[in-house]
């Protein structure tokens, strides 16, 4: 199988613990165990959780020249990502904190540093898609080139807009526009997500929407076969954190329909992988290997 290109974010993300939301203000708090820092990011999450199941991936992104670049190269070099196409062209590596409660609920913050003005090597980014079947293509500025250069090699695109409310945004348009298959979050949509996934479908004509649901599962709709039908959430496990989960779906789900191209085996595989994703605090971790996911596919009956 050839690999699967990846186009995305890498960051160094704070895990801080909080007794709940709102933040009630204390001068000094001491959770031990509860601040934890790790390598993460949109484009890390997907290319761990992807090399993880068994995939080859090409991973494209910017890092800075700080001292963080040396925690991304380590991060990828013990995840087995190869880190040939991570560049580290930019002054600063983007940082997030990210706030979380003992029921699942987060807030991200965010600190892109340069990366939405810094522009990715287009001679590179199409040697690296030349070797690639499918391309996932993370909704941040650098990637936004791609998307004609995947168009024109013919390849599909796979890409999460995560909490958009316009089908017009400005920002999001040309992902969407672009891809075959499109992932999003329910959390801003101004209407029923059957009715936004009609109306993606009327608009752009891409070939499959997934909309998460958060705790109601996910809508699966499959516009070749007139297929839209909510999919259950799964347990698994205890949920310690939320943060990642989306990531954790939309990885799953490309990993089932690279190897298949059967849309409704992916959204069940997904489902399962990113419940238990969910089991740990950070955004890259707590991803099950192939072994592991057939595993418990077969233990709640998802095969």
């Amino acid at each position: 199988m050839t690999p699967i290109l990846i186009s995305g974010l890498i960051n160094l993300e704070i895990t801080l613990k909080v007794d709940g939301f709102p933040i009630a203000y204390s001068p000094v708090r001491y959770p031990f165990g509860g601040v934890n820092s790790s390598v993460s990011g949109v484009g890390y999450n997907l290319a761990k959780a992807l090399t993880t199941l068994g995939n080859d991936v090409n991973l494209l992104s910017l890092i800075g020249k700080d001292p963080a670049r040396t925690l991304v190269y380590e991060a990828l070099a013990a995840s087995h990502i190869p880190s040939t196409h991570v560049l580290d062209s930019m002054e600063a590596t983007a940082h997030s904190v990210i706030l979380y409660d003992s029921e699942g609920r987060r807030q991200i913050n965010v600190d892109l540093k340069a990366a939405q003005e810094a522009p990715y090597p287009e001679d590179i980014a199409r040697q690296a898609l030349a070797a690639c079947d499918l391309a996932a293509l993370c909704n941040i500025n650098f990637s936004r080139p791609l998307l004609t250069l995947a168009h024109v090699a013919g390849k599909p695109i796979a890409t999460d807009v995560h909490t958009i409310s316009d089908l017009e945004d400005d920002y999001n348009r040309d992902f969407m526009a672009a891809a075959h298959i499109l992932f999003q979050s329910h959390e801003r949509l101004p209407m029923s997500p059957e009715d936004w996934a009609r109306a993606l479908f009327n608009r752009y004509g891409m070939e499959i929407v997934v909309i998460g649901l958060g705790s109601e599962g996910a809508l699966l709709a499959v516009r070749r076969d007139h297929f839209m039908e909510r999919v259950p959430a799964i347990y698994t496990r205890p949920v310690v954190n939320t943060i990642g989960a989306g990531d954790a779906l939309f990885s799953a789900f490309v990993h089932t329909y690279a190897h298949t191209a059967d849309p409704y085996a992916a959204i069940r595989k997904a489902m399962v992988f990113a419940s238990y994703k969910i089991g740990e605090a950070g955004a890259a971790a707590g991803f099950l290997d192939s072994a592991g996911l057939e595993g418990w596919c077969g233990q709640v009956g998802e095969r």
